[in-house]
């Protein structure tokens, strides 16, 4: 690897800005607007997905059950983090989980306000993942993560804070870390860029991922009695590494009486459909599957529930909040 020629982030051809993020649905949402749209959907198929994971969602909060979000690279790519962060600090968020791929578009993002490379350009002349900053910011974050004991999604939190990340109010990893929520990073060995790089240490890869899939287990012991977990844009590594975490919670003696699994996707993959959807709740729970594009899909999910805060605060209720770290 000592061979492999890098260059300069700022030499790569980017189709994804961060002022292409959209924006969420405000405190007042939409006036009653969006609460109201849900109502007067027709009651079949996916309408009726829809309003069960918002009212399992509600549920959950109101009685402080663990909410589970599994995020795949596509995610970032689409511009929904802003909303994913008001969900968190509007409660409906308790811990993330994202792969290897998602966790390098959110530092590029939260570093440089840029991801995602035009692949198939970069490819021909090797230059694809070879952007020479991405890899010394996590190779220098992973080295800081071993040495601190935390794991990688911690790892890469904390070094974007030191840092002083420009565009961190995006990052995924940073809201979670920042707001005391779990986010784990969950890496397959040579499926991302920076395993292509000199710098990438294999074992404190394996290390850091390590680490956060038995903190992940940890949130899966909370799941009883009962939970929501979202798969939202991973087809396999995820949907694989929740199975497996999920079944140390059930060894331990973590048996929820109902558990709640959503999978929000362009397509209806096997692994999410077996590892999420039917296995987990064959014991008691529901599964919910929504086919669309997450662009269109998070930001109507986000705006049903701020508009139903607003309501509910509006009619005297009250709604949780996120707490960020000084």
């Amino acid at each position: 690897m000592s061979g492999v020629r890098r260059l300069p982030f700022r030499a790569r051809l980017n189709k994804v800005a961060v002022e292409d993020f959209g924006a969420p649905a405000g405190a007042d949402g939409g006036r009653g607007a969006f609460a109201a749209l849900l109502d007067r959907l027709p009651r079949q198929l996916a309408a009726q997905h829809l309003r069960l994971l918002v009212t399992r969602l509600q549920k959950a909060r109101r009685e402080g059950r663990v909410m589970l979000w599994m995020l795949g690279g596509h995610v970032v790519k689409t511009g929904v983090a802003p909303y994913l962060i008001d969900l968190m600090d509007r409660g409906y968020v308790t811990a993330i989980a994202v792969n290897g791929s998602t966790s390098i578009h959110d530092v590029e993002i939260a570093l440089f306000g840029r991801t995602s490379e035009d692949v198939a350009r970069n490819l021909e002349d090797g230059s694809f993942g070879m952007a020479a900053e991405t890899g010394d910011f996590c190779f220098a974050a992973y080295r800081a993560a071993v040495t601190a004991g935390c794991g990688m999604g911690e790892g890469l939190a904390r070094a974007l804070a030191r840092a002083e990340a420009p565009h961190r109010e995006v990052s995924l990893l940073h809201a979670a870390w920042a707001r005391d929520l779990p986010c784990t990073v969950h890496v397959a060995l040579g499926t991302d860029i920076l395993h292509q790089q000199a710098g990438a240490d294999g074992a404190a890869i394996g290390e850091l991922s390590m680490r956060d899939f038995r903190i992940l287990a940890g949130v899966a012991q909370r799941f009883a009695p009962e939970a929501v977990v979202v798969n939202l844009g991973s087809a396999v590594v995820l949907p694989e590494v929740f199975l497996k975490a999920y079944t140390v919670a059930r060894n331990l003696g973590c048996r929820p009486t109902r558990l709640t699994t959503a999978n929000l996707d362009m397509l209806q993959h096997y692994r999410p459909r077996e590892n999420v959807l039917q296995r987990p709740v064959a014991w008691g729970g529901d599964a919910i599957p929504l086919t669309g594009h997450h662009e269109i899909m998070v930001p109507l999910l986000q705006a049903i529930l701020a508009d139903a805060d607003a309501v509910e605060k509006g009619a005297g209720g009250a709604t949780a909040g996120g707490r960020e770290r000084s």
